[in-house]
């Protein structure tokens, strides 16, 4: 029977990191185009302001 649960509770553990490994992706792909958009943004700034 422990073997069961703890067999059990091993596959909630995995299924839940899984999915938290999709989430930290797919918030550090957003987060690294909203960066590279913020960067454009800011040289284009100071681009106009230079000339």
């Amino acid at each position: 029977m422990r073997f069961v649960l703890s067999a059990f509770i091993a596959l909630l553990f995995l299924t839940g990191c899984s999915s938290t490994w999709h989430g930290v992706k797919s918030d550090t792909k957003q987060n690294v185009e909203w960066t590279k958009d913020k960067v454009h943004d800011g040289a284009e700034w100071v681009s106009e302001k230079t000339e």
